[in-house]
């Protein structure tokens, strides 16, 4: 599915034989025009943690669409191997996962991995970036996060680069 941004395309390769549900729900959200014109109000760039955040309709990472779900966790991320412990996973750059508060919490919000990760594997992971989204994520990356009176620096919060998903609906049936 080609999703149009305010950045650039962001093309999303589903995969309904990892997470059938959360297929499911995203697909069911999208086709009901959910993601549209939406914001993507979180960027981190921890040297653990990469990731681009979407899907919430209020911009606040507060929102969701009425419901929740189960979580469908991966099981063949390798270790992640910046992390001693054995803990985490790999959450590879170009991964497209959900995110959620907890077990079980599973919505609207989604991220989409622009560098190598190590997270839990808490974490559904539902389908993959294609290439030209990894250069949108990566321009999206290297303009920065918005700065705070509290943080001039930080790693995490709203992007510099306003990115907004356009209209997100699926190329063909899955």
């Amino acid at each position: 599915m080609a999703v149009p941004t305010s950045q650039g395309s962001l093309p999303l390769h589903l995969d309904r034989a990892k997470a059938p549900c959360t297929v499911q729900s995203f697909l069911h959200l999208a086709r009901h025009g959910f993601y549209d014109r939406t914001v993507c109000h979180r960027l981190t760039a921890y040297p653990t943690l990469k990731v681009l955040q979407c899907g919430d309709p209020t911009g606040t990472g507060e929102g969701g669409p009425g419901y929740k779900y189960k979580d469908e966790l991966p099981v063949d991320l390798p270790p992640a191997p910046t992390d001693p412990t054995g803990t985490r996973r790999l959450y590879g750059r170009g991964l497209l996962a959900m995110a959620n508060a907890g077990p079980n919490t599973n919505g609207s919000q989604f991220f989409v991995v622009y560098g190598d990760s190590a997270l839990r594997p808490n974490y559904t992971v539902f389908g993959t970036v294609g290439p030209d989204g990894l250069t949108t994520l990566d321009e999206i990356a290297a303009a920065g996060i918005e700065p705070t009176a509290e943080n001039p620096a930080p790693v995490d919060g709203t992007p510099v680069l306003r990115t907004e998903l356009l209209r997100v609906r699926p190329s063909c049936r899955h």
